[in-house]
Parts: C-alpha cells; sequence; structure tokens
C-alpha cells in the first residue's frame, strides 16, 4: 500500500527539523549522565575521607594517638586538595569534549540549513522561471490596456483643460 507522496514529503521534513534537536537532546544527556556519575564518585570518595577522619578522631585515647592523628590530618588535606585538583581537571576535560561535540553538532546543523536553504532557492528559481512566460504574457495584457486607456484619459484631461 503505498502512501500519498505529499504525506512521505511531509514525514521526512519532519525528521529532517527535529533530528538536530535530537542529536543535541542525546549529547546533553549524555554529558549530565558524565557529568553526574563524576561527582557521584567524587562525592563518594571525600564522604568516606570524612567518615575516616571522624572514626580516626574518635580513637584518639592519648597524647601519642594525637600526635599521630595530627600528622595523618595534615596527609589527609594535602591528599584531598591534590584529589580536588584532579577532579576539577576530569571537570574541565569533560566540559571541553563537550563543548567539541556541541561544536560539531552545530557545524552539522549548519551545513544542513545551509543545504536546505540552497534547495528552497533552487526549486523557487524553477517555480519563478516556470511562472515567468505567465506572468510576461500577463504583463503584456496590462500594458496593452494601459497603452489603450492613456489617450482616453489624454482626451478627457485635454477637454478638462478646455473647460477651464
Amino acid at each position: 500500500m503505498s502512501q500519498d507522496p505529499m504525506f512521505d514529503a511531509f514525514t521526512d521534513q519532519t525528521q529532517r527539523l527535529f533530528e538536530p534537536m535530537r542529536k543535541l537532546n542525546g549529547l546533553m544527556l549524555n554529558n549530565l549522565e558524565k557529568l553526574t556519575q563524576h561527582q557521584l564518585e567524587s562525592m563518594k570518595r571525600y564522604t568516606q575521607m570524612g567518615t575516616e577522619r571522624m572514626r580516626a578522631a574518635a580513637d584518639v585515647q592519648n597524647a601519642d594517638d594525637m600526635r599521630d592523628f595530627a600528622a595523618r590530618q595534615a596527609e589527609l588535606m594535602n591528599e584531598l586538595s591534590r584529589q580536588m585538583m584532579e577532579d576539577a581537571q576530569a571537570m574541565t576535560e569533560l566540559s571541553l569534549a563537550f563543548r567539541s561535540q556541541l561544536e560539531s553538532a552545530f557545524g552539522e546543523m549548519s551545513a544542513m540549513a545551509t543545504e536546505s536553504a540552497g534547495k528552497a532557492a533552487e526549486s523557487a528559481g524553477k517555480t519563478a522561471e516556470k511562472a515567468a512566460p505567465t506572468a510576461a504574457s500577463g504583463s503584456k495584457d496590462k500594458d496593452k490596456e494601459k497603452d489603450s486607456a492613456q489617450p482616453a484619459r489624454s482626451s478627457s484631461q485635454a477637454s478638462r483643460g478646455k473647460s477651464s
């Protein structure tokens, strides 16, 4: 069973219209998923570090334990700083990759829009060429009407001019 060609054209145009947005939504969803996963992993690491520190603080029973706890606390602060720098770097890399993907997608959309505009212009040009002979014969008829009406106007203007 064959569908109506006009319906097929409409379906094709609709798919081409929504395809770029579908791609953008997919990119954004993938990026959001990666960012969320990274943030969850980071939060888990930081929470584990904090919980370990609280347990270690709870185990302090004398001055020697306190000295060891303080020494370990300084090491963990350095480790925390390093981990935060790594997380920031990873977020930057994810952002740059997302930017690159967006630029590529927008480049594709721009190319598709340019191609579509070119096809529309070409189609309009063909339609105009087909309509040109009809319009030309119509304008010739109008020119003939103007020429035949001109003397009538001239004579009426001439008669008005005589009466004034």
